[in-house]
């Protein structure tokens, strides 16, 4: 199944938008570069972002939902 990125940002930030995509029924995928970076003993490395990514056949009810929350930004 692919998988699309919708958003690559704060790790914040991330979470209010997955948190409102569970809402709304869909389930997202989130990858967080921050915390994984961390943990192998690397520190945070500049660049590095939380990545959310929904499967494209949730993209029709996730769009509604991304597009409220950019608006929210």
């Amino acid at each position: 199944m692919a998988r699309k990125k919708i958003f690559s940002g704060s790790e914040i930030l991330a979470q209010a938008l997955e948190l409102k995509l569970k809402e709304a029924g869909v389930q997202p995928l989130v990858k967080n570069n921050i915390q994984s970076s961390t943990m192998s003993g690397l520190g945070t490395l500049a660049g590095s972002a939380v990545e959310v990514f929904v499967e494209e056949y949730d993209m029709a009810k996730a769009e509604p939902v991304i597009e409220a929350f950019k608006m929210g930004l």
